[in-house]
């Protein structure tokens, strides 16, 4: 089994040679490791990675240049694998790259791993197409006040909680129990429900789950 290629951005030079070692012990090759967005954005192109590893707070201002770097690969190529790792939920800008794309997306904070093979795994999904999400990021997230979504019958809610993890619409039905037109129904519903406006349907998908994520805590599947 050939190792996946990865790029990492991390600005610790400490945590990135750790970070590195870690990584190379479990089947995977760090193609690229650089140091702050701009590094990132170049290390990408050249070297086209099955999955990028990202600090979000870097050089120079140490705000959210990682993430948003993150954001411009995700909206260049939606199947790039993007796992963010860092110290912070950032509340602006996450929930864009949680709906950036229907696979291939990790959010994971430094401080709660304690597992290297569970994190190793994590990422492993990732690369795969998967989706990981720290509950302590959702439950940050999640902690806002209700609004539009309060409209929504329960199982339109729990559609769209399903759309904010990534899914498609035919793995929703599969979880759901019911058929794709039902699955379909239920999402033109939350769109008129939510008054987003009249536009292609992935630009209402996100719009919907942004607003998920804005408004409403976790619906238990």
């Amino acid at each position: 089994m050939s190792p996946t290629h990865v790029v990492l951005a991390e600005d610790s030079t400490l945590l990135r040679e750790g970070l590195i070692g870690v990584l190379e012990r479990f089947d995977f090759h760090v193609t690229a490791a650089v140091d702050d967005a701009d590094q990132l954005l170049a290390a990408v192109s050249d070297h086209r990675p099955e999955l990028v590893i990202t600090d979000i707070r870097m050089p120079p201002s140490f705000r959210d240049e990682g993430l948003r770097a993150a954001l411009d690969l995700r909206r260049k190529d939606p199947a790039l694998p993007v796992a963010v790792l860092s110290q912070y939920v950032e509340q602006d800008r996450a929930p864009e790259l949680l709906a950036s794309g229907e696979q291939g997306l990790g959010y994971l904070l430094k401080d709660r791993i304690t597992d290297v093979r569970a994190f190793v795994s994590a990422l492993g999904t990732v690369a795969a197409g998967g989706t990981v999400i720290d509950p302590e990021v959702v439950r940050r997230l999640f902690n806002r006040s209700r609004g539009p979504i309060d409209r929504l019958t329960d199982r339109e809610r729990e559609t769209l909680a399903r759309m904010a993890q990534g899914r498609s619409n035919a793995a929703i039905a599969a979880e759901m129990h019911v058929g794709e037109a039902t699955v379909a129904k239920h999402i033109r519903n939350v769109f008129d429900k939510l008054d987003l406006p009249l536009d292609d349907t992935e630009h209402r998908r996100v719009l919907a789950v942004l607003t998920y994520l804005q408004q409403h805590p976790p619906v238990t599947p």
